[in-house]
């Protein structure tokens, strides 16, 4: 099994916030790698995964980062695959990583969700997929119908609950 989309961290600090992306994948059976790199200690590093990620076979890489958050925007400057940034809360309640990342120079586009919403990322990375893979994609619309149906319920459940003034 050869993995399609790859999850790096700057450390493994971040992997509570990252591991909601690789349970998601687990959930759709959508094969993925986990790594940490960090474009501060480890820039040679990311710079040869970057490299080799397409001839490896990933197709789309998702980076968090927190506080300077530059991780992101390294990897997609040195690989032509899509890349999404997780801003982490790390200082600032995750606006300095949240701003780092989302404000890419002309040229060096990266996808970036909101801060600790690294299960968004997973769902876009998954969309990504979609485009070419029709399995991948009826798994994303039962996962979605799913959201639907649990605000439904919430909705039912809601009804039910009376205040002297509610009037539905």
């Amino acid at each position: 099994m050869n993995p399609r989309v790859s999850i790096i961290m700057g450390s493994t600090s971040d992997l509570k916030i990252m591991e909601k992306a690789a349970r998601f994948f687990d959930e759709m059976e959508i094969p993925f790698e986990m790594n940490a790199l960090s474009a501060h200690r480890t820039p040679e590093a990311v710079e040869k995964f970057a490299k080799e990620a397409e001839q490896r076979g990933l197709e789309v890489i998702i980076a968090g980062a927190g506080m300077a958050a530059h991780l992101p925007g390294v990897i997609a400057a040195t690989t032509p695959l899509p890349v999404i940034g997780v801003p982490i809360n790390a200082t600032l309640d995750g606006m300095d990583a949240l701003l780092a990342i989302v404000q890419m120079p002309p040229g060096i586009p990266v996808a970036t969700v909101g801060i600790n919403n690294a299960l968004n990322a997973a769902i876009l990375a998954a969309q990504i997929l979609a485009a070419g893979d029709p399995a991948i994609r009826k798994k994303l619309v039962a996962y979605k119908d799913q959201l639907k149906q649990k605000i439904e319920k919430a909705n039912t459940e809601l009804k039910s609950i009376q205040f002297k003034f509610k009037t539905n």
